[in-house]
């Protein structure tokens, strides 16, 4: 059988999935898992690219030793980042990571001068710093000599793509994250990137998902062991697109929204166009492209965070912390305490059980005492804060949806699942857990021909 591979880069870690199709059925395996990470050097905080990229070799490596039949390979990365090369095909500098600081009060600073909403009913995308708008908005206010003799931005799927093939374009999924294309047309908003002063020729061509970007270069084959055939193909590289598309499509026609449950949790539906109302903009939803010329129309909210981060304490008090212990101690517990999960004072307080603590103390309600009461806290806000988003989008949609969908590593909480059922008061099911390796190999295999759709996996495992 023909084997996809997957490769997956998150912010903490990166892996190669290797997945084959047979009559319906597809079969995952994990053949290389590595570790990512930031490094703060003088000024700024970088991702080691080149640490990536040898790792994501080390990978491929692995599996022309494992002796899989590869057709193709498909590369999602996490939004927003992006590296410069020059006219020679050099890379010009180590990513910038999207925390570093130096988009601080830039949004701001920008819409002092431009009008807020017009803006968004250009490019549909929630005003956030992290953004690609003003990461090159700080380097034009620096006069950074990369923009200067830059011959390309590449998003990091991208960047990954051109040193396999050599071939320099843009993902359009990915590139939607960038605040910088245009909603509707799904192409680069000319008009604000004159506006920003930066240099056109930056801006490469647009592919979609599906397209084949080219074949491995001669030392990639070297190194790797690997066949000439293989293409790499442009999958939803933007993490949370490849995710979407591997949502299982409702039999009975009714409208499905989707949860992508993690750090991060990204509540949405798919859309044939966006909506760039200012009662979206408002209500932080963002229009980001997915599959098939898709939008994914989504609020971005605080996932499994905050109850990472009470983990993390715990476990550097040497508390137990068995994850079903905890769940166990949350179900019997019944403290009824909510906290606004996107309140600034749980984006990174020094100690989270104190920051949930002195939330409860000042708007009298019952303070935790437990672990269990912690847990069951946090997973019911997070509960409560999804009603909230799904009111927010059920009023800006023609007809209610009908059905969530949760999926990735927080669609195992079952407690956190009931909860957000409870609280929804329609349908919740619960997977894929691996849905971004799966929406990735499902779009390799729809552009090899190797399957029409994605409705003709009936089984996953």
């Amino acid at each position: 059988m023909n084997t996809y591979l997957a490769v997956d880069f998150g912010g903490g870690s990166g892996r190669i999935m290797a997945g084959s199709i047979d009559q319906g059925r597809l079969t995952l395996e994990e053949v290389y898992r590595f570790p990512n990470r930031q490094i703060r050097m003088g000024n700024h905080l970088y991702w080691d690219f080149l640490a990536l990229f040898e790792e994501m070799k080390n990978g491929l490596r692995l599996a022309a030793r494992k002796g899989y039949a590869i057709r193709s390979i498909g590369i999602d990365t996490w939004g927003v980042d992006f590296g410069l090369i020059d006219a020679q095909g050099n890379l010009l500098g180590n990513p910038v990571c999207y925390r570093d600081p130096r988009t601080n009060g830039l949004p701001e600073e920008f819409f002092a001068t431009t009008d807020v909403a017009q803006h968004y009913a250009r490019t549909g995308i929630q005003v956030m710093p992290i953004n690609t708008l003003f990461q090159l908005y700080s380097m034009c206010k620096n006069d950074d000599a990369m923009l200067r003799v830059g011959h390309r931005l590449l998003f990091m799927p991208d960047l990954f793509s051109y040193f396999l093939t050599g071939i320099a374009n843009n993902e359009y999924c990915i590139a939607s994250t960038s605040e910088l294309l245009d909603a509707r047309t799904r192409s680069w908003n000319r008009e604000l990137i004159r506006q920003l002063a930066l240099p056109e020729h930056l801006f490469g061509d647009l592919v979609l998902p599906g397209t084949i970007r080219g074949k491995l270069k001669a030392d990639i084959l070297e190194e790797t062991g690997l066949n000439p055939t293989i293409d790499v193909i442009a999958v939803g590289s933007h993490d949370t697109a490849s995710a979407v598309y591997a949502v299982p499509q409702s039999a009975a026609g009714k409208r499905c929204a989707f949860l992508s449950s993690g750090t991060w949790s990204l509540l949405g539906v798919e859309l044939d166009e966006p909506i760039l109302t200012e009662e979206a903009r408002l209500a932080g939803f963002t229009n980001e492209g997915g599959v098939g010329g898709k939008i994914r129309f989504l609020q971005n909210i605080t996932g499994l965070w905050i109850l990472q981060r009470l983990i993390a304490q715990w476990e550097e008090r040497g508390i137990d912390t068995d994850y079903d212990r905890l769940l166990a101690a949350a179900e019997r517990a019944t403290i009824d305490s909510l906290i606004p999960v996107d309140d600034e004072a749980f984006q990174c307080p020094t100690d989270m059980e104190e920051a949930i603590r002195s939330y409860c103390l000042t708007h009298q309600q019952p303070v935790p005492a437990s672990s269990g009461e912690y847990v069951r806290c946090v997973l019911q806000s997070l509960a409560q804060r999804y009603k909230q988003g799904m009111d927010q989008l059920n009023r800006l949609l023609p007809a209610p949806v009908e059905e969530l969908h949760i999926m990735g590593g927080g669609c195992r909480n079952r407690l956190l699942n009931r909860f957000t059922q409870e609280a929804l008061g329609i349908p919740v099911y619960a997977g894929p857990v691996e849905a971004t390796a799966i929406g990735n190999i499902l779009v390799q295999a729809i552009a090899t021909g190797a399957i029409a759709d994605r409705n003709e996996i009936i089984e996953i495992c």
